[in-house]
């Protein structure tokens, strides 16, 4: 008991060390036994989320995270409100057009779209602003696209990407740095054109300049929300 007390604490202080992790909506819940650490709690920010989580995997002796860390939302949404904008940005994006798509309400499927010549499905559920996105589909920028499309939803507190992709795809540095580039393309309030993305071991490099502060913040959000990046440098530079 002990030797856990001592790895909470570990863990603790390895949160309170990371400059972008900061807590929202009181304290962070831990729970450590048999290697296995629980995170629980609110921070405001997905970079917060992943580098807190990157800093307690890092404590000796912590082999497995169970993540219930979330984010504050942008904006308070119900859970409804959230599925349906969720499932109206899976109906918009193109590249996921051949895709069933079914979102789950009190425990049921609702089927929203069946095409004839189906190649994905993609099952949207919420709760408590967490949304689970379950399902298959054809690759993995597939799967990153729809991540980020529930990200981008201003209510959600946390996504879960459990889609799985077939046929198995070897990932790699290459197919990070295509997604975080066509996430940067689709954002309306980011120009890509000006920016430079590059990914060695999950760590995306932003590079090049934008015109506004905002749009530098924007940007990096981008890449913090694509599956499979866990870290994010950020060197864009505002146009003077």
């Amino acid at each position: 008991m002990t030797e856990d007390r001592d790895v909470v604490e570990t863990v603790r202080s390895a949160l309170h060390s990371e400059p972008r992790f900061h807590t929202t909506n009181g304290p962070i819940h831990l729970a450590f036994a048999n290697g296995e650490l629980t995170i629980e709690g609110e921070v405001d920010h997905i970079a917060g989320k992943k580098l807190g989580l990157e800093a307690a995997a890092r404590v000796p002796g912590v082999s497995r995270i169970i993540d219930r860390l979330h984010v504050r939302p942008a904006t308070p949404m119900g859970d409804g409100d959230i599925r349906d904008k969720v499932r109206d940005a899976l109906l918009e994006e193109t590249s996921l057009e051949p895709c069933i798509i079914r979102v789950w309400v009190k425990g049921q499927p609702e089927m929203v779209r069946e095409p004839a010549d189906a190649s994905g499905t993609i099952d949207v559920r919420v709760e408590d602003g967490v949304v689970t996105l379950d399902g298959d589909v054809t690759g993995p920028g597939l799967k990153r696209m729809a991540g980020v499309l529930a990200w981008w939803v201003p209510g959600s507190r946390d996504v879960i990407n459990g889609i799985g992709v077939t046929p198995p795809e070897q990932d790699s540095e290459a197919a990070i740095t295509d997604a975080v580039l066509q996430v940067l393309e689709k954002d309306p309030v980011v120009d890509a054109d000006s920016i430079q993305v590059y990914t060695r071991r999950a760590v995306v490099t932003l590079d090049g300049t934008v015109p506004r502060e905002d749009e530098r913040k924007l940007a990096e959000d981008d890449a913090w929300y694509v599956f499979g990046v866990d870290k994010v440098i950020n060197r864009l530079a505002v146009r003077i």
